[in-house]
């Protein structure tokens, strides 16, 4: 909650109201990190968890920190209401790897469906048209490389989380974003101070990194493949990936072949590769969806461009060669 408190001293009625609403209340239980916490690998040993849930409600709070906007602030709330269980390995699973956007298809439904999350809007005199695609503001999200409110919170619970940066640190940054046109005339969350910019892009660099590591992405092909032997088996249905990560593990759980491959999965600890494919199984190929930020320094330009070796460090990123076969073991 201190990461709340950071992004708005108070959470709106409104917003506690709609959080609390039982769509809302499922994201408790499914992860950040798309069930690669679940596993040893060093990244996340001992790491914070994070969940679903405490994203959403920071991007909404960053949304209405900066605009003061009810329909901005509910879409940004809204925007992960769809997510099942392991976020976007179920985008691995719909073999959607490289936009990993397969996941959002239920968002509209989920609002509509729901007669509380109606009644509430209904209360407020918000019309649903006006939440269901928080794509539509470009202070909640924009296209990559910019700086949205959703890349924004992850992004500074990363920090938090992985980086082991104080909150103190964390207001720093935050205290020194501001809303600006950017080089296209459009609104954009911007750093004031072309150092904080740059040591911001710099940091994000690393979750950037870790997001398409061999780990992650071997991790993510892994779960995937279970959840589809599961379902094939019949294991799980379609419907439990939208419930809880608890509820599903127990399912993987209640049988010996789905439970073995689970508990082997959470031993994953270190990772093998080769540029030909072994004689063996087990081994993935898996492309990776490279993505970073690279935010705007009020009337200065982007970070990258007032950096030599952070546009050098960006290069580097972009440029890393995935064509090879990877292992956990």
């Amino acid at each position: 909650m201190e990461l709340l408190q950071i992004y708005h001293p108070q959470i709106p009625d409104f917003l506690a109201r709609l959080a609390d609403t039982k769509e809302m209340l499922r994201l408790k239980g499914v992860g950040m990190d798309c069930g690669c916490e679940y596993t040893n690998y060093p990244a996340y040993r001992g790491c914070p968890p994070a969940s679903r849930y405490e994203h959403s409600l920071g991007v909404a709070l960053i949304i209405w920190h900066f605009t003061r906007s009810m329909e901005q602030s509910i879409a940004g709330l809204f925007h992960d209401i769809s997510t099942p269980v392991f976020s976007h390995t179920v985008d691995f699973l719909n073999r959607d790897y490289m936009q990993q956007e397969s996941t959002e298809a239920g968002t509209e439904d989920i609002i509509r469906r729901s007669a509380q999350i109606g009644a509430l809007l209904c209360e407020y005199g918000v019309d649903p048209e006006d939440v269901r695609d928080y794509h539509r503001y470009p202070i909640a999200d924009n296209d990559s490389p910019r700086l949205s409110a959703d890349r924004l919170e992850y992004t500074l619970r990363n920090f938090l989380r992985y980086e082991r940066k104080t909150p103190e640190d964390i207001r720093r940054f935050y205290e020194d974003l501001t809303v600006c046109k950017n080089e296209d005339g459009q609104e954009e969350l911007m750093f004031l101070h072309p150092g904080i910019g740059v040591e911001f892009t710099r940091l994000a660099l690393n979750s950037s990194r870790l997001y398409v590591s061999d780990s992650d992405r071997y991790s993510m092909q892994y779960l995937a493949k279970l959840l589809g032997d599961a379902l094939f088996a019949h294991v799980l249905t379609r419907e439990d990936l939208h419930t809880t990560e608890p509820a599903v593990i127990g399912r993987l759980l209640s049988r010996p072949e789905t439970a073995a491959a689970w508990n082997r999965f959470c031993r994953l600890s270190k990772i093998r590769s080769r540029k030909d494919l072994p004689n063996e199984p087990g081994w993935f190929r898996i492309p990776a969806k490279k993505r970073y930020v690279d935010p705007m320094v009020c009337k200065k330009g982007r970070a990258s461009a007032l950096s030599d070796s952070l546009a050098k460090e960006i290069r580097d990123f972009m440029a890393i060669d995935y064509d090879c076969w990877i292992l956990g073991e």
